[in-house]
């Protein structure tokens, strides 16, 4: 038994035995662990796997408090309503912020809830309806199927009920398709939108869930404490629920968990232990918890779940014998052979005065490759990104399939048919070779956040991994497929980049510098790999500076200089071309 699963068992019994027979100020320790542990499972979600801040997320308690405490003592509504009500609100106000700030870059989300985090506290305040500063007593508290919920140790079964399945869910969540693109927020999101992943949409699911979470937190607390008052939803209280994921593992949901009941445990012992210390009472446990936090966070920047239990928290990777199993998925039908499938006409980028791409055409039929060359700065990435919608043409257009997708976002042009490597890795390095793969896939599946948190996407799930293995086989990684995208050198990376790529069952292939760091070996199977693709009546656009594995594979080339095309021809032409002599090839004759 692995130290996770060994940790969960004793928690497990803790949870059925301890509300009976532990003394009742450990069990309202267990209680608040759970409740904070449920927001702190979100920010989890949110920060350390979404990449994204947020120091508010104790407002969204504090909707789930109010919404239940209102609705039952002013209307009498059951509880399992005013749930709904809690999670519908929460999710609405948290679309809305999501929807004015996510879209920005920096610092915008951190404020925003900041802002929304204040404005709650005093708005309930202010409100009589609520109750204002006094605050709304004389809560219900919940049953369910007869069995009420009356007390503490009662509700301790509830509370930890709500967390474990939190915790699958986000679990099963984070294991399947919609799982992958949102680990894609953090650090791989020009990847994730070049391969098909809607960014703008996955940061506001995100968010949203967190805000759900954390409603739900709310709703149950009031129920314990059958009072609400603003003071448990302020700012502060917000800064420690993000506080508790960082400690306990913010990429971890289990390691949210843990960092809920190890603050809430020192704060509790602080509590009691340094006013007898110092001679006075005050609020020593706050200083004396930042120095802690500051110190642990030093020794053990990712938290303590990973440093207790290292990797075996990871998420699940189907075994050989499902990925052999798993039926293929349906594939695109190809244009026709010789059928011109992208056309660039006086493509120009400027940045500021600075012109990146000026006026550059070019066109890819079916089964051609056609290598895209020219010196360093000569423009080449900056033309793959314009054809590829991560940035958008200043001037001129852009056509693929016969459709403009000069104004279409990089996720929506790859629907169409594109795929792409890139000049600099671009892969998730803490999750294996098959995982990464499997991103590729993202846009042939379709299962949604639901589906996934419930696991009802197992076959389509089973499927896609066994078409990213499929294509880990095609390229010749098979031995590497199961270990971590990051423990492999540099040029296997590249190559796992094609193998993600071609997941994607594209028409045109963009590959940025592919033989770089390869052995001639490996670039000799990459040339036949190609040869093939070609022969299939895929396109290839590819940049590549090494001269022997352009002009024995392509079937056309393009030479730029400084942004502009100064030549186009066969690879004997572009030899033979003083100009490109001149600028780039050198010795070359």
């Amino acid at each position: 038994m692995t130290p996770a699963r060994f940790g969960i068992a004793v928690l497990l019994i803790l949870l059925l035995v301890g509300p009976q027979v532990l003394p009742e100020s450990i069990v309202t320790i267990l209680n608040y662990t759970g409740l904070y542990g449920l927001v702190a499972i979100g920010l989890a979600l949110l920060t350390g796997i979404g990449g994204m801040s947020s120091f508010g997320h104790a407002a969204f308690v504090g909707v789930g408090a109010y919404a239940t405490s209102y609705f039952t003592t002013a209307f009498g509504l059951s509880p399992w309503i005013t749930l709904l009500i809690g999670v519908v609100a929460s999710w609405m106000i948290a679309f809305a912020l999501g929807g004015l700030t996510l879209r920005l870059a920096g610092h915008y989300l951190p404020l925003s809830t900041i802002a929304w985090g204040l404005s709650l506290f005093f708005v309930a305040g202010n409100l009589d309806f609520l109750g204002g500063h006094t605050g709304i007593s004389n809560v219900p508290y919940i049953s369910l199927f007869g069995f009420d919920f009356d007390n503490g140790r009662r509700f301790t079964y509830l509370i930890w009920a709500v967390v474990l399945a939190a915790v699958v869910l986000v679990q099963n969540l984070l294991s399947s398709r919609e799982g992958r693109a949102i680990r894609c927020l953090k650090g791989g999101r020009v990847m994730a939108e070049s391969m098909g992943v809607n960014i703008p949409r996955m940061k506001i699911v995100v968010f949203t869930i967190s805000a759900v979470l954390a409603a739900v937190s709310g709703w149950l607390y009031a129920h314990l404490q059958r009072f609400v008052s603003p003071t448990p939803f302020g700012l502060d209280y917000g800064i420690e629920y993000l506080f508790m994921a960082v400690v306990g593992g913010a990429g971890y949901v289990w390691g949210a968990v843990l960092g809920a009941g190890i603050i809430t445990v020192l704060r509790e012992l602080l509590v009691d232990f340094l006013p007898k210390l110092i001679g006075q009472s005050g609020n020593y446990e706050v200083i004396v918890l930042s120095i802690l936090t500051i110190v642990l966070l030093q020794r053990a920047p990712e938290g303590i779940w990973p440093l207790v239990v290292g990797r075996f928290a990871r998420q699940r990777v189907a075994a050989p014998s499902t990925l052999r199993g798993a039926p293929p998925l349906e594939r695109r039908a190809l244009p026709s052979a010789g059928e011109t499938i992208l056309e660039v006409d006086a493509a120009t980028k400027k940045f500021g005065g600075l012109v990146a791409v000026g006026d550059v055409s070019l066109t890819v039929r079916t089964g051609e490759i056609l290598a895209l060359l020219g010196p360093n700065g000569a423009g080449k990435s900056t033309m793959f990104n314009l054809i590829s919608g991560v940035l958008p043409v200043t001037s001129g257009t852009v056509r693929f399939l016969g459709q403009a997708i000069g104004k279409l976002e990089a996720h929506d042009i790859a629907r169409l048919g594109m795929s792409r490597t890139f000049q600099h890795v671009k892969l998730l390095p803490h999750l294996t070779v098959l995982e990464n793969v499997a991103i590729g896939a993202h846009l042939r599946g379709h299962a949604g956040i639901l589906r996934s948190s419930l696991h009802l996407e197992r076959r389509e799930e089973d499927q896609l991994l066994a078409e990213a293995s499929r294509q880990i086989d095609r390229v010749g990684l098979t031995a590497n497929k199961h270990l971590l995208a990051g423990s492999l050198p540099l040029g296997d990376q590249r190559i796992v980049e094609i193998a993600r790529a071609l997941a994607a069952d594209p028409c045109l292939l963009l590959l940025d510098e592919p033989a770089a760091g390869l052995r001639f070996k490996e670039k000799e199977a990459l040339s036949d790999l190609l040869r093939k693709l070609r022969a299939e009546g895929m396109g290839v656009l590819l940049v590549e500076h090494d001269m022997d594995f352009v002009m024995g594979l392509v079937d056309r080339i393009v030479v730029m200089e400084f942004g502009q095309k100064i030549a186009e021809g066969l690879p004997a032409e572009i030899q033979a071309n003083p100009v490109v002599l001149e600028a780039y090839l050198g010795s070359v004759e």
